[in-house]
């Protein structure tokens, strides 16, 4: 399967990015009411709870910290929640994000790769991450995230 790329310019810093993208209330207007919860130290785990399938503590995805380097980067294993598919545990993706001033603005790129054959999530993936990211984009830039209605 084709890693999944994704590169966007914000007019914002990459400090108010990375703001927007560890606190609770920027990860809660971003990613459909859930927050990231980890202590951001290279191998410790990491999960994004929020309301779903098993009720307002549903377990969205998670993994392990893999790299964080505050303003610049930070990159996870990731897996799908165990309550969105039984073999959760050996469906392990890896997601990086990378935060690059350029004049004003922050060029922003996202890889989503070593997805394992048939990976049930990846067309799902695929097409949330745009969304994901035009709402993190116009949160960080306006104050407020997308309504996509959900």
């Amino acid at each position: 399967m084709e890693e999944l790329k994704y590169e966007i310019y914000v007019h914002a810093t990459p400090e108010q990015i990375w703001s927007v993208y560890l606190s609770e209330e920027g990860t809660k207007a971003v990613f459909f009411g859930s927050v990231l919860q980890s202590t951001f130290e290279t191998g410790s785990p990491y999960r994004y709870i929020g309301p779903g399938n098993d009720g307002d503590e549903t377990v969205h995805v998670y993994g392990t910290v893999l790299a964080f380097e505050p303003h610049r980067v930070m990159s996870f294993s990731e897996h799908p929640g165990p309550s969105y598919r039984d073999n959760h545990a050996e469906l392990e993706t890896r997601i990086s994000l990378t935060l690059e001033p350029v004049g004003n603005c922050t060029k922003l790129t996202l890889v989503n790769d070593q997805w394992p054959d048939n990976h049930p999530s990846y067309e799902s993936t695929k097409n949330s991450w745009p969304m994901i990211l035009s709402s993190l984009k116009t949160y960080v830039e306006t104050g407020k995230a997308l309504d996509f209605g959900y």
